[in-house]
């Protein structure tokens, strides 16, 4: 992952040292051995080490695809053994607040308001002289870094993993690995995403192929399913899948009225507030920037279904995201808000869409507008409701024109629900039950 954007691997960090010891560092294998070689020539003093792991690591690289999507994805816990701050600065660009752990004393604090923990058990770039670099290092990890061991045990124990990116060569991880196995522990179901066999030697390729399947097989015994693939690319394109199914469990409600055309104020608002409702009660996450004369529906719609059942909803089915009114420079904060509380969800139901303008007269929202275009360009699925009129009746008619464009891969299906939520004959309960078809089947 750290390569893809430009940083060393341990055989181009070692190269140097390797050639300083007079070997060559594309013969070796151990190569956490080459670098206490290094050590034992420097009379135990681990500085050119440390240097080496400063000087490659404090350049400055932006986070890869990968861990964008990683990022993005509903985790709450990273493990790595890599020295630089990828992962941090990633959670960062999501809008995510990290609690980074590479020293001991950090793992009994909990950082304010965290969305993730980082553990970097190996150490970090700001630090390189505390980092895990050498045999002896490793060999006493378990004792002198008992605590991340035993974390990760934990994490090992109760958590599912996925394994990006990770060879399983190395010492710590295999040391865990083995307690769990000795413990009897019940094994949990864990995944790993890994390179198919690649021979140098095409008359080797069988023999590499058979090597890799005696490894696959083994790591079953830890609850380890590996997961193929022809090429590194293709790891981005099954992560944004995970990300696409996961964000259509999320829906993000747009809308503004001022009037309600054809419907009265309670028969608009109740349909928002049901359609809201039934929303959360399908397992979904609802979003919503509280918009003009729709917002309070949404809300109230989701918190009856979350707090009429407790046990089976959570607050967390509900995001909500209030543009600021006072200030300077609203307009870029209204966009901000926008980007970020769309990026949240896969599915966009638009309803209504007008306002008043300074001289009081009803004219389209364009933020609702605006709203269609961002979900459009972050690949969000639009269900706009026809019927309800105004900017909603517009993007109807656009979607229709051009249903390919927004209804890729699932056109034949939702293509004729849509037209059904353009009918002004239909009853607010029938167009519910529509929208409802639509947000259950991209859900699931």
């Amino acid at each position: 992952m750290s390569r893809t954007v430009g940083y060393v691997d341990w055989r181009e960090l070692l190269a140097d040292i390797a050639q300083e010891l007079g070997l060559d560092i594309k013969l070796e294998h151990d190569l956490i051995a080459v670098a206490q070689y290094h050590v034992n020539q420097r009379g135990g003093n681990s500085d050119g080490v440390a240097k080496k792991i400063l000087q490659e690591f404090s350049e400055q690289a932006e986070p890869s695809e990968v861990h964008q999507l990683i990022a993005r994805l509903p985790i709450g816990t990273y493990w790595t053994t890599n020295y630089d701050t990828l992962i941090e600065e990633a959670l960062r660009a999501a809008f995510r607040v990290a609690d980074v752990k590479h020293k001991i004393e950090q793992l009994t604090s909990t950082r304010p308001k965290r969305d993730a923990v980082v553990y970097k058990m190996h150490g970090d770039v700001s630090d390189p002289h505390s980092a895990v670099l050498y045999k002896a290092q490793y060999e006493r990890y378990h004792v002198e870094r008992a605590p991340f061991v035993t974390a990760l045990l934990g994490d090992l124990v109760s958590k599912t993993f996925l394994f990006i990116g990770f060879s399983f060569s190395d010492p710590n991880l295999d040391y865990v690995l083995s307690r769990l196995h000795v413990y009897g522990a019940t094994k949990r179901t864990h995944y790993c995403i890994m390179k198919a066999a690649v021979a140098a030697d095409p008359e080797d390729q069988p023999l590499e192929e058979r090597r890799q399947e005696l490894r696959v097989n083994d790591l079953k015994r830890f609850g380890i399913q590996t997961l193929l693939v022809a090429d590194y690319d293709d790891i981005p394109r099954i992560l944004k899948l995970i990300e696409s199914r996961f964000r259509k469990k999320t829906v993000f409600f747009s809308g503004s009225a001022e009037e309600y055309g054809t419907w009265d104020r309670p028969t608009a608002l109740t349909f928002v507030h049901n359609l809201s409702m039934e929303c959360v009660k399908l397992n979904c996450r609802v979003v919503n920037g509280f918009g003009w004369g729709v917002g309070s529906a949404v809300i109230n719609g989701a918190l009856e279904a979350i707090y009429g059942s407790p046990q089976k909803f959570s607050e967390d089915q509900l995001v909500v995201r209030p543009f600021p009114q006072h200030g300077e420079n609203l307009k870029i904060l209204w966009e901000q808000y926008r980007q970020r509380m769309i990026s949240l969800a896969g599915v966009a139901i638009f309803v209504f869409g007008n306002k008043l303008d300074d001289a009081r007269n009803l004219v389209p929202a364009n933020g609702v507008r605006r709203e269609f275009e961002i979900a459009v360009a972050n690949g969000l699925v639009p269900v706009p409701v026809g019927a309800t009129g105004y900017v909603a009746e517009e993007l109807w008619s656009e979607v229709l024109k051009d249903p390919a464009k927004y209804y890729s891969g699932f056109e034949a299906w939702i293509v004729p629900i849509i037209k059904e939520l353009g009918r002004k004959d239909l009853e607010p309960h029938v167009l519910m039950k529509h929208v409802l078809e639509i947000v259950q089947k991209l859900s699931k």
